[in-house]
């Protein structure tokens, strides 16, 4: 096995099953076990080829910056006992997904491209070019769908459609800042910029919870610092390390996700150069080289791991 398309377990004490664009996740009364798949999907499309070691780069970073945020608000995380799963509480969702933005980049600049100067509310200035730093960040929120895709979503549709309380969104938009400004700290320190990401939360036991993945670069934009400025004055594009090359190069081949169009055929070279930049994104922000975990029985060592910890009353 040279990728890990998908999981198709059965546990004892298991309640449910749902199977997202790039996770596996089982239900277990109050708890859950998440496993990253190296599954890819970009505009909401789950693109027909896996990306060898992107669920262990996706889990691996996501747990680093998991524990290094725990102080700013309570994470779903119990234990992350293998390199592709992390097990946790089972919250209940907020139907809204929180994008920040620092910088105009991805789908808020090709908004911006087409004319608009307002995106899910936020106004925009005039006279901005692509990768221009915001004068402040801004929340830009999408909905969760289940299916299809997510749709940009104003802070006062949110509220007066009751998808969240205002109380609760409040609470929400204070964590989403204070997490990108943790997130933009610790990228710095890696001499990367943190452009834009999205944060989820749910709800356990009536308090906010942090859910998901966080800072990866499924989730997230980053720009090398180095040459930022320079390559912005000069009207380059910048280097960046994040899942927008991938969406650019489906771009440049006919393809955004919409009726009728055809994903192009993803030769072994550009799922190779794909899963180096997954790699390349661990090993800058880590500082630590890469281990490639062996495809090797990799589904029966999952499912051990979690068997051997979901109800492990220790987490």
């Amino acid at each position: 096995m040279e990728a890990i398309k998908e999981t198709n377990f059965s546990f004892a004490g298991q309640t449910g099953f749902y199977r997202g664009k790039v996770r596996d996740v089982y239900y277990f009364k109050d708890r859950l076990a998440v496993l990253a798949t190296d599954r890819i999907s970009a505009f909401d499309v789950v693109l027909p080829k896996a990306i060898p070691y992107k669920g262990q780069v996706l889990n691996q970073i996501a747990s680093i910056n998991l524990k290094a945020t725990a102080d700013i608000v309570p994470n779903w995380v119990l234990s992350t006992p293998d390199p592709n799963v992390t097990i946790g509480y089972r919250c209940e969702p907020y139907k809204v997904e929180m994008v920040i933005r620092g910088y105009l980049a991805g789908h808020a600049w090709r908004e911006y491209k087409a004319g608009k100067r307002s995106v899910c509310g936020v106004t925009l200035p005039e006279g901005l070019r692509e990768n221009d730093r915001l004068p402040e960040p801004i929340i830009t929120p999408t909905t969760k769908a289940d299916e299809g895709h997510d749709e940009d979503i104003s802070r006062e549709e949110i509220i007066a459609k009751g998808i969240v309380s205002e109380q609760e969104y409040i609470k929400l938009e204070a964590y989403t800042r204070a997490l990108f400004a943790r997130g933009t700290e610790l990228a710095a320190q890696r001499g990367l910029i943190l452009v834009d990401t999205k944060y989820e939360f749910g709800s356990y036991n009536g308090e906010v919870y942090l859910i998901d993945e966080i800072h990866t670069p499924d989730s997230s934009r980053y720009f090398y610092l180095e040459g930022y400025e320079e390559r912005q004055q000069n009207g380059e594009s910048q280097k960046q390390l994040s899942k927008e090359f991938v969406r650019q190069w489906l771009i440049e081949n006919g393809f955004q996700g919409k009726e009728g169009q055809t994903v192009p055929d993803m030769t072994d070279e550009v799922v190779h150069s794909i899963s180096d930049r997954y790699i390349e994104l661990y090993e800058v922000f880590t500082g630590q080289p890469f281990h490639k975990e062996s495809y090797e029985n990799v589904l029966s060592r999952m499912e051990n791991h979690i068997v051997e910890n979901i109800f492990n009353e220790k987490n």
